[in-house]
């Protein structure tokens, strides 16, 4: 009888730590990037596509959150669309500081519509913090 309880023991204490395993290989890994400077959204990009590698199927959301008077930019659509293209491709989200266009007096429907705009983009950033996105601003 004891040895019928150890075994059930052994067998319920293996099950356990199997789940936690698989539970912990199904975490994503989220990044958010502040940047004042559209050029710095082709390094941002490039290493949005190397995490996306090494990261594989663990590789979760990746958002770009330009602020500033960076964003007068913004408006050119020629240069601003090699950029969404390529963020497309790699599953990453480039969104507007709502409070910086507003700021520098940009006209929102020169936003290109595939460009999402938050409110405030450094609140934005400390909410998604607060969720366990790696942050970084550039």
């Amino acid at each position: 009888m004891k040895k019928s309880i150890l075994i059930f023991t052994a067998f319920i204490m293996l099950f356990s730590l199997t789940t936690n395993a698989q539970n912990n290989n199904t975490t994503k890994n989220n990044y958010v990037v502040l940047t004042k400077k559209i050029p710095q959204l082709q390094p941002i990009l490039i290493t949005a596509e190397e995490l996306k590698k090494e990261d594989g199927h663990h590789f979760g959301d990746f958002q770009v959150i330009v602020c500033g008077q960076t964003v007068t930019g913004l408006t050119e659509k020629k240069e601003m669309q090699k950029y969404l293209d390529r963020a497309k491709k790699a599953g990453v989200f480039i969104k507007a500081c709502g409070f910086s266009l507003k700021k520098f007096g940009v006209n929102l429907e020169e936003i290109p519509s595939t460009m999402e705009i938050v409110d405030n983009g450094i609140l934005y950033d400390f909410q998604l913090q607060k969720k366990g996105y790696f942050s970084i601003e550039l």
